[in-house]
């Protein structure tokens, strides 16, 4: 519920929320700013929403490299299946890590980035979202469907247990190489089929 929302934002890791535009920020395409409009299931935007009008620009991250080669967190989280899986299932391909909720505006505006590379990549990449809404599949699920979100699978952390692994504000997103060691994590909103995405995830090997 979205009540429990304020609630969360207690804990320190959630402080700040959702990455905000930047001044000057590459503005996102019309394709990101559709997926930006609110949809029927949302309750009216926060200041971390979709701004009035739909119209949200999708920040361009940072790349942090500092914890290059360390292991993917153990926690564990739950798959479309209701089965519980850690990254460790997922070993033996490059893993790309996204945190994401349906009220983080920049996080909706990335998402068909997302699917879209999740296509073009298919077996050679896992592209993983992992809502970090605490109603778990029965918010996320219908949210991806209804914004024709179609590669993605529903993943969930209900528990925020990434949030709370990797102190992440949402959208934060992390590549892992095939054997399961970080190799960067990106803060923000960021446009997953450009140039730079592309040079980033060779990165994975």
């Amino acid at each position: 519920m979205r009540a429990l929302i304020p609630f969360l934002l207690v804990a320190t890791l959630m402080i700040g929320g959702c990455d905000r535009a930047k001044p000057g920020a590459e503005q996102a395409s019309g394709a990101l700013a559709d997926a930006n409009q609110a949809s029927p299931d949302e309750v009216a935007a926060s200041p971390d929403e979709v701004a009035p009008g739909g119209a949200s620009a999708v920040t361009q991250g940072e790349v942090d490299r500092s914890h290059k080669g360390e292991a993917a967190s153990a926690v564990s989280f739950t798959a479309p299946d209701g089965k519980t899986v850690t990254l460790a299932d997922f070993k033996g391909t490059p893993v790309l890590l996204n945190l994401w909720a349906t009220w983080c505006a920049p996080c909706v505006a990335e998402l068909p980035t997302l699917d879209a590379l999740a296509v073009q990549k298919g077996a050679a990449l896992h592209v993983l979202t992992v809502s970090q809404d605490i109603e778990g599949k029965a918010k996320a699920a219908p949210f991806l469907k209804q914004k024709g979100i179609t590669h993605l699978p529903a993943y969930t952390d209900p528990k925020l247990e990434f949030s709370l692994a990797y102190q992440a504000n949402l959208p934060t997103t992390i590549l892992f190489d095939a054997e399961g060691r970080e190799v960067w994590r990106l803060s923000g909103g960021f446009d997953w089929m450009g140039k730079e995405a592309a040079a980033l995830i060779a990165e994975a090997g």
